[in-house]
């Protein structure tokens, strides 16, 4: 649930600190992953349309509809991890970059 709820204060630092320290078990481990790709994902994201949003404006929209996208499936994998449970974030969302 960290790895989840992190992200709004600290950003992709909560779930690598899970990632890293605290994944004991594949449960732990499933849902930290999947919530350091959704944190790295936000980061670049942000990083490649903030820049292209210096040469056309419209491209500030992008980051920050992702960014909407994010925090809602931040909540829904969230609250299935409280359950107990793992719900798959879709892969726009959530680059499958660690297992």
């Amino acid at each position: 649930l960290m790895a989840y709820v992190g992200q709004f204060l600290v950003g992709a630092i909560a779930p690598a600190v899970v990632y890293l320290g605290k994944a004991r078990s594949p449960f732990v481990r499933k849902h930290a992953a999947q919530g350091l790709n959704m944190g790295i994902a936000a980061i670049a994201v942000w990083v490649v349309f903030g820049l292209l949003s210096l040469a056309v404006d419209f491209f500030i929209w992008v980051p920050l509809l992702f960014t909407a996208a994010v925090m809602f499936f931040l909540v829904y994998a969230g609250r299935a991890a409280n359950r107990g449970e793992f719900r798959r974030v879709p892969s726009v969302v959530a680059w499958p970059l660690l297992n």
